[in-house]
């Protein structure tokens, strides 16, 4: 199995990686914001999920696949950007992506399928299982199938963790916003330009990226 001391620096460098600022950090953190705990929880898990269907993707071979076929891999990287552009320019349009007014507040199970298909739809994750997590996997410790759905799994876990510390933190600073509208506005905007911003990353992926 994969030796304590390569999980631990496998756990630290995952950790960093997900603190990087992007779409499921900010729609957890915004859940938290607007509609506590329990929603960032949710929207964590439907992150954590995503990106364990990529993991089993990796685990089964197919990412191998759609690396090497342009046509799956364009497929799938125009209907990750559709997705992230699409909830960008509606984070522009309506301004409450981050909102205190019930009317303005997703359900659960919304919540949940937005962080799920912000992950799903995107095939970065599936990238950076290919490119990062074999860097930390060995013949000599078994199987290598294996290693690489345990370390999948557990990046899976820690973005989980990590989403689900975040939104519940921001939930702390929810008053606060509810009297200050500029910030609140300022938040939805910047919001909205990170989703864009992610979408036309994932339409720049190339033949240079999948390499």
């Amino acid at each position: 199995m994969v030796p304590i001391e390569t999980w631990l620096t496998y756990t630290v460098a995952c950790i960093l990686i997900i603190l990087v600022p992007g779409p499921d950090n900010i729609l957890a953190i915004s859940r938290g914001l607007c509609q506590g705990r329990l929603a960032a929880c949710v929207s964590s898990a439907g992150a954590g999920l995503g990106l364990m269907v990529h993991v089993l993707v990796a685990f089964l071979g197919l990412a191998v696949l759609i690396q090497a076929s342009a046509v799956a891999f364009s497929v799938v990287k125009f209907a990750g950007a559709g997705y992230l552009i699409w909830l960008g320019i509606k984070a522009l349009r309506s301004k409450e992506l981050i909102a205190f007014s019930s009317q303005s507040h997703l359900s659960h199970r919304a919540v949940f399928l937005t962080g799920f298909l912000t992950n799903v739809l995107n095939p970065k994750p599936a990238l950076f299982i290919l490119a990062f997590v074999p860097q930390f996997v060995s013949p000599m410790h078994g199987a290598v199938e294996l290693q690489t759905f345990f370390l999948g799994t557990w990046f899976a876990l820690l973005a989980f963790a990590v989403f689900t510390v975040l939104g519940s933190f921001s939930s702390l600073f929810a008053r606060w916003l509810e009297g200050h509208p500029r910030a609140i506005l300022g938040l939805n905007i910047g919001a909205g330009i990170t989703f864009i911003a992610a979408g036309l990353s994932v339409l720049l992926l190339g033949r240079a990226e999948r390499s």
